[in-house]
Protein backbone atom coordinates (compact mmCIF):
# COMPACT_ATOMS: atom_id res chain seq x y z
CA UNK A 1 0.00 0.00 0.00
CA UNK A 2 1.30 3.45 -0.93
CA UNK A 3 1.89 6.23 1.58
CA UNK A 4 1.05 9.89 0.94
CA UNK A 5 4.74 10.73 0.53
CA UNK A 6 4.83 8.35 -2.46
CA UNK A 7 2.59 10.85 -4.29
CA UNK A 8 4.78 13.90 -3.64
CA UNK A 9 7.01 14.70 -6.62
CA UNK A 10 10.40 16.10 -5.56
CA UNK A 11 12.01 18.49 -8.04
CA UNK A 12 15.72 19.12 -7.49
CA UNK A 13 17.24 22.57 -7.96
CA UNK A 14 13.91 24.44 -8.05
CA UNK A 15 13.46 27.35 -7.63
CA UNK A 16 17.24 27.59 -7.23
CA UNK A 17 20.23 25.23 -7.08
CA UNK A 18 20.40 23.12 -3.92
CA UNK A 19 16.67 23.33 -3.16
CA UNK A 20 14.39 20.31 -3.49
CA UNK A 21 10.87 21.52 -4.27
CA UNK A 22 8.15 19.25 -2.81
CA UNK A 23 5.21 19.49 -5.23
CA UNK A 24 1.84 19.07 -3.52
CA UNK A 25 -0.07 19.24 -6.82
CA UNK A 26 1.00 15.68 -7.58
CA UNK A 27 -0.85 14.59 -4.42
CA UNK A 28 -3.98 16.52 -5.40
CA UNK A 29 -4.21 15.13 -8.92
CA UNK A 30 -4.36 11.51 -7.73
CA UNK A 31 -7.56 10.40 -5.95
CA UNK A 32 -5.70 7.92 -3.73
CA UNK A 33 -3.00 10.48 -2.86
CA UNK A 34 -5.60 13.11 -2.01
CA UNK A 35 -7.52 10.67 0.18
CA UNK A 36 -4.33 9.67 2.01
CA UNK A 37 -3.44 13.35 2.55
CA UNK A 38 -6.86 14.31 3.95
CA UNK A 39 -7.03 11.16 6.10
CA UNK A 40 -3.49 11.78 7.37
CA UNK A 41 -4.28 15.33 8.42
CA UNK A 42 -7.55 14.25 10.00
CA UNK A 43 -5.80 11.49 11.98
CA UNK A 44 -3.57 14.14 13.58
CA UNK A 45 -6.72 15.62 15.14
CA UNK A 46 -7.82 12.44 16.93
CA UNK A 47 -8.52 13.24 20.56
CA UNK A 48 -8.23 17.02 20.07
CA UNK A 49 -11.22 19.05 21.28
CA UNK A 50 -11.88 22.02 19.01
CA UNK A 51 -14.64 24.21 17.57
CA UNK A 52 -13.32 25.59 14.28
CA UNK A 53 -10.82 24.79 11.54
CA UNK A 54 -9.04 27.69 9.84
CA UNK A 55 -6.90 27.40 6.72
CA UNK A 56 -4.46 29.77 5.10
CA UNK A 57 -4.74 30.79 1.46
CA UNK A 58 -4.79 28.82 -0.68
CA UNK A 59 -3.63 25.30 -0.01
CA UNK A 60 -4.82 25.47 3.59
CA UNK A 61 -8.29 25.81 2.04
CA UNK A 62 -7.72 22.70 -0.09
CA UNK A 63 -6.68 20.52 2.84
CA UNK A 64 -8.64 22.14 5.68
CA UNK A 65 -12.06 22.29 4.04
CA UNK A 66 -12.57 18.52 3.55
CA UNK A 67 -11.37 17.86 7.10
CA UNK A 68 -13.87 20.42 8.43
CA UNK A 69 -16.62 18.82 6.34
CA UNK A 70 -15.74 15.29 7.50
CA UNK A 71 -15.69 16.35 11.16
CA UNK A 72 -18.78 18.58 11.00
CA UNK A 73 -16.84 21.74 11.93
CA UNK A 74 -17.05 25.27 10.49
CA UNK A 75 -14.22 26.43 8.25
CA UNK A 76 -12.65 29.90 8.42
CA UNK A 77 -10.64 31.50 5.61
CA UNK A 78 -7.32 33.22 6.32
CA UNK A 79 -6.72 35.27 3.18
CA UNK A 80 -4.27 37.65 1.63
CA UNK A 81 -5.03 41.30 2.39
CA UNK A 82 -7.87 42.83 0.39
CA UNK A 83 -9.69 39.60 -0.52
CA UNK A 84 -12.40 39.47 2.17
CA UNK A 85 -15.57 41.58 1.75
CA UNK A 86 -16.58 42.29 5.37
CA UNK A 87 -14.82 43.92 8.31
CA UNK A 88 -11.48 42.25 8.90
CA UNK A 89 -8.53 42.06 11.27
CA UNK A 90 -5.09 41.81 9.72
CA UNK A 91 -1.56 40.79 10.59
CA UNK A 92 1.64 41.69 8.78
CA UNK A 93 4.57 39.26 8.82
CA UNK A 94 8.04 39.05 7.38
CA UNK A 95 8.99 37.00 4.33
CA UNK A 96 12.48 36.10 3.21
CA UNK A 97 12.45 39.19 1.00
CA UNK A 98 9.91 41.74 2.19
CA UNK A 99 6.63 41.32 4.01
CA UNK A 100 3.05 40.15 3.51
CA UNK A 101 -0.27 40.64 5.25
CA UNK A 102 -3.15 38.26 5.92
CA UNK A 103 -6.70 38.87 7.13
CA UNK A 104 -9.69 37.17 8.68
CA UNK A 105 -13.24 38.40 9.03
CA UNK A 106 -13.62 40.08 12.40
CA UNK A 107 -16.59 37.80 13.22
CA UNK A 108 -14.97 34.53 12.09
CA UNK A 109 -13.69 33.48 15.52
CA UNK A 110 -15.60 34.05 18.73
CA UNK A 111 -13.84 34.55 22.08
CA UNK A 112 -13.06 31.22 23.74
CA UNK A 113 -13.31 29.12 20.58
CA UNK A 114 -10.70 26.41 20.17
CA UNK A 115 -9.15 26.58 16.70
CA UNK A 116 -7.15 24.16 14.56
CA UNK A 117 -4.99 25.72 11.83
CA UNK A 118 -4.30 23.65 8.70
CA UNK A 119 -1.92 24.29 5.81
CA UNK A 120 -0.07 22.23 3.23
CA UNK A 121 3.46 23.11 4.30
CA UNK A 122 5.45 24.39 7.24
CA UNK A 123 8.73 25.95 6.18
CA UNK A 124 9.82 28.95 8.26
CA UNK A 125 6.44 29.21 10.02
CA UNK A 126 5.81 32.90 9.34
CA UNK A 127 2.41 32.64 7.68
CA UNK A 128 0.91 30.23 10.18
CA UNK A 129 2.33 32.22 13.10
CA UNK A 130 0.57 35.32 11.75
CA UNK A 131 -2.65 33.30 11.37
CA UNK A 132 -2.35 32.12 14.98
CA UNK A 133 -1.88 35.71 16.15
CA UNK A 134 -5.08 36.69 14.30
CA UNK A 135 -7.00 33.88 16.01
CA UNK A 136 -5.67 35.05 19.37
CA UNK A 137 -6.45 38.70 18.58
CA UNK A 138 -10.08 37.62 18.11
CA UNK A 139 -10.05 35.79 21.45
CA UNK A 140 -9.65 32.27 20.10
CA UNK A 141 -7.20 29.63 21.27
CA UNK A 142 -5.05 27.73 18.79
CA UNK A 143 -5.12 24.13 20.05
CA UNK A 144 -3.32 22.47 17.10
CA UNK A 145 -1.52 23.24 13.84
CA UNK A 146 -1.44 20.48 11.25
CA UNK A 147 0.52 20.44 8.00
CA UNK A 148 0.69 17.89 5.23
CA UNK A 149 4.44 18.48 4.79
CA UNK A 150 7.21 19.88 6.95
CA UNK A 151 10.62 21.10 5.81
CA UNK A 152 12.41 20.54 9.13
CA UNK A 153 15.65 22.15 7.92
CA UNK A 154 13.93 25.56 7.83
CA UNK A 155 13.12 25.28 11.56
CA UNK A 156 9.50 26.47 11.45
CA UNK A 157 8.73 24.46 14.58
CA UNK A 158 11.24 26.57 16.52
CA UNK A 159 9.22 29.67 15.70
CA UNK A 160 6.00 27.94 16.80
CA UNK A 161 7.23 26.46 20.11
CA UNK A 162 4.18 27.60 22.05
CA UNK A 163 1.81 25.63 19.79
CA UNK A 164 1.03 21.95 19.28
CA UNK A 165 2.48 21.40 15.78
CA UNK A 166 2.16 18.20 13.74
CA UNK A 167 2.85 17.13 10.19
CA UNK A 168 1.93 14.09 8.11
CA UNK A 169 5.26 14.05 6.25
CA UNK A 170 8.55 15.44 7.58
CA UNK A 171 11.48 16.09 5.26
CA UNK A 172 14.76 16.63 7.11
CA UNK A 173 16.18 19.23 4.72
CA UNK A 174 14.99 22.46 3.16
Amino acid sequence: MKKVEDYVVSIPDFPEPGIIFRDVTSVLQDAEGLKLAIDGIQEKLAGIEFDVIAGTESRGFIFGMPVAYNLGKPFVLVRKKGKLPRETVSMEYELEYGSAEIEMHRDSIRPGQKVVLIDDLIATGGTIEAAAKLVELLGGEVVKMVFLMELAGLKGRDRLKKYDVDSVICYKGK
